[in-house]
């Protein structure tokens, strides 16, 4: 909603219609925005490495199959798609077996193998030590010294075969110590809150995965132009959709709310000011490129004061970031769309403080044109009024061409435009 002003000449004054609270956007169902590891779990949700039922159910504290963790695995690694070399070798798994071929290209690649009695035991819950493992296996040589694990007080509780394994992973920081950070309990089993954690982090740190692990580089592929619809005024309206990433060009316009009331004369320069999409932003073809509530950050680069003669406060702000709900970050760099990049009071609220000052010096050159007439002589009371009202109003509204403008207030929730300086880049 835009700011509301009625500048009304009859002892009228101001208003402003108040927005509704923003709505929440649509969440993950049972992972709350305290929860430990909402973080990392967006983050594989997101990316598709792992997904959330029909109900928006994660389900974090459930446990993981072998399949299971082999199947987000494959797609951190980006081979989900490779082609399977070896024979259908399990005797618990055959070509109707659900992931079959992915449990073939874990044995290929040898990620997670199978047993010697020749079952790969699919359902088989994951324990915390394996899946340790398997992250040691695929990484670079590389590990920390004993002393590492000393922080951990349940350190005696690690296989003899896990301790290199985890002198290595938490050097690494791919690792999982909750909810009590002194313990690793290497031998219970793995939750999928704990999967997420795991394979976030891997995620994050490919480059420390011997190159044999890791599917082929994926070229960008321009999929679609698609196109924004904010305003007309926009000089670009183009979105690029790639295999890899939604691409909002330089030159689009977005509309963000500031997150709370603002107030020009209580900020300062190199402040922080935080906005949010109350709604989704979609292209006009139906791809969704920001979710609901994501927050931007800018930064206050300037604040210039009101000036004498009716010259208003600007602000001068630089969106620098968007924080998805899912916890996923996306450079910006976006200013106020306006001619000057500033954020100031416009000509209603001018017209309203002139009306308000014109008001107020004619009520005072009544009050006044009353009592001068009224002392001398009773009957010239309408004389009175009649000369003090006009030249008290002239005398507000002189008073407020000259007096120093306003300052820019924003009310929570009150929506500005703003204009991308260089193209967004929105990984999938």
């Amino acid at each position: 909603m835009k700011k509301i002003l009625a500048a009304l000449m009859a002892f009228m004054l101001m208003s402003f219609n108040l927005l509704p609270a923003l709505a929440a956007s649509a969440n993950i169902a049972d992972v709350s925005a305290n929860y430990w590891a909402r973080t990392e779990i967006y983050d594989v949700v997101d990316n598709g490495i792992m997904t959330i039922d029909s109900g928006r159910n994660f389900s974090p504290e459930a446990t993981v199959s072998r399949v299971d963790f082999v199947n987000s695995l494959l797609k951190v690694l980006s081979n989900q798609e490779l082609k399977v070399q070896i024979p259908h070798q399990f005797s618990d798994v055959n070509k109707d077996t659900p992931y079959a071929d992915n449990i073939l290209r874990s044995q290929q690649l040898g990620l997670v193998y199978g047993y010697p009695d020749r079952t790969f035991r699919p359902d088989k819950v994951m324990l915390r030590d394996e899946a340790q493992s398997v992250i040691s296996h695929i990484t670079y040589e590389a590990a920390g010294p004993r002393s590492i694990l000393n922080q951990f007080k349940d350190a005696g509780k690690i296989p003899a075969w896990a301790i290199k394994v985890y002198e290595k992973t938490i050097n690494y920081g791919i690792y999982v110590n909750y909810p009590d950070t002194k313990e690793l309990r290497p031998t219970e089993e793995l939750t999928r809150a704990e999967a997420a954690v795991l394979l976030s982090r891997l995620r994050a740190k490919l480059a420390l995965v011997k190159q044999q692990y890791k599917g082929p580089a994926v070229t960008e592929t321009l999929l679609a132009t698609e196109h924004l619809a904010v305003t007309k005024k926009a000089p670009s309206d183009i979105v690029k959709i790639t295999n890899l990433r939604k691409i909002i060009t330089e030159g689009n316009v977005l509309e963000v709310a500031f997150d709370e009331k603002f107030k020009s004369k209580d900020h300062n320069a190199g402040d922080t000011v935080y906005f949010v999409n109350p709604d989704e932003i979609y292209t006009v073809e139906g791809t969704l490129l920001i979710p609901a509530n994501s927050k931007f950050t800018g930064k206050i680069l300037e604040i210039k004061d009101p000036q004498w003669f009716n010259k208003n406060a600007r602000v001068y702000v630089q969106l620098t970031q968007i924080a998805f709900p899912s916890g996923q970050s996306v450079a910006l760099n976006a200013k106020p769309f306006t001619k000057d990049y500033s954020l100031k009071e416009g000509p209603w609220m001018t017209a309203g403080k002139l009306a308000l000052c014109t008001l107020t010096g004619g009520a005072l050159g009544t009050g006044a044109g009353v009592g001068f007439a009224f002392i001398p002589d009773p009957t010239k009371i309408g004389t009175g009024i009649a000369i003090g009202t006009p030249v008290g109003a002239a005398v507000g509204l002189i008073t407020g061409l000259v007096t120093p403008g306003l300052n820019y207030n924003a009310k929570a929730g009150e929506e500005i435009k703003v204009i991308l300086l260089e193209d967004a880049s929105i990984k999938k």
